[in-house]
């Protein structure tokens, strides 16, 4: 790699690892049901960096997360991106939507909801994150 490529490549990195985010914090998760920051929430929500909760967040698809789903993702440019697909872990995330993701973040994380509050509260103020979470099945 020649020296212009690598100092790109640090650039975009620097630029990275350097968004902001507001640090939001899940408070507690139970079948249908999640406090943020003192609020409680009973419908799906998208937690964006800038500390926005968007509740009441429903799928075109119902249980399938689409790229159409995906309002709002490339304007944060996030580094990770956490997706909580229910208790039972009910919701699908389709290959095209990974590959969608991908390529608008660093890191990409599709856990149970449990599991996701868990990784996004211990990411939650070291970079831009988006929180989505399907709360119920």
């Amino acid at each position: 790699m020649g020296t212009q490529a690598v100092y790109r490549e640090q650039q975009h990195e620097l630029q990275r690892t350097m968004r902001p985010s507001t640090i939001m914090k899940i408070d507690a998760y139970s079948f249908g049901f999640m406090s943020i920051d003192g609020k409680g929430y009973s419908t799906d929500l998208i937690i964006y960096p800038d500390g926005e909760v968007r509740s009441g967040w429903w799928r075109i698809q119902g249980h399938k997360l689409v790229p159409d789903d995906l309002e709002r993702m490339d304007e944060f440019k996030p580094n990770v991106i956490v997706i909580g697909t229910g208790s039972n872990g009910r919701m699908t995330v389709p290959n095209d939507t990974v590959r969608y993701l991908r390529m608008i973040c660093d890191e990409l994380i599709i856990e149970d909801t449990d599991e996701a509050v868990r990784r996004f509260n211990a990411l939650s103020g070291s970079g831009s994150i988006i929180g989505m979470f399907h709360l119920t099945c």
